[in-house]
């Protein structure tokens, strides 16, 4: 029987961390920055799914963009200059229009929004919207490294999308749970 390796390698033990290429690099890297925090929205849908019917649409969706996000994450972690970086985004323009249609069967069944709403509701409603907080985050991190590298559109825009499909699922989960929170201006 092969031996395991061990989960620890001790090559980051001095602040640096390897890209797919073997460019040692800090872990304080913008390109660092951007996929750890893909992983962490990831972590927050797995959380989501824990919360929600799995048989559900909406589980099946959740699903599709953690295998996304993952594909994300890679190509993130990837050289801009590796053979690699090229093949290994798979947000192709199909993915970003089922994305697309995905927010338009949910906010069809919504009511029109005239205020704002406020995170929480439920607790998959407020799982929800945190994930659309750092989906942004996400967001502004990958367009700080477009500024200095290429980004591959289809992530950006992706990315961009994920965060109005997850503010839209967080409207439905509150309204199947409870009641949506708007916003109270005078903060009475």
């Amino acid at each position: 029987m092969d031996k395991k390796s061990n989960l620890y390698t001790k090559t980051g033990d001095k602040g640096t961390t390897s890209l797919v290429g073997g460019t040692r690099v800090s872990k304080a890297s913008v390109r660092l920055h951007a996929y750890g925090t893909i992983d962490e929205l990831n972590s927050y849908l797995g959380l989501l799914l824990c919360e929600i019917d799995q048989e559900d649409e909406q589980s099946r969706t959740l699903k599709f963009i953690q295998h996304k996000l993952f594909s994300v994450g890679g190509y993130l972690a990837t050289e801009s200059d590796s053979p690699y970086y090229k093949h290994g985004c798979s947000i192709s323009d199909e993915s970003v229009i089922r994305l697309e249609t995905e927010i338009d069967k949910i906010d069809q069944k919504l009511p029109k929004l005239n205020r704002f709403v406020l995170p929480g509701g439920s607790k998959s409603a407020a799982i929800a919207s945190i994930a659309r907080t750092i989906c942004r985050r996400a967001e502004r991190i990958i367009c700080e490294i477009a500024e200095t590298e290429p980004v591959d559109a289809n992530v950006m825009i992706f990315v961009n999308r994920l965060s109005d499909y997850l503010f839209a699922l967080s409207r439905k989960l509150c309204l199947i749970e409870n009641d949506e929170i708007f916003w109270d201006k005078d903060c009475n």
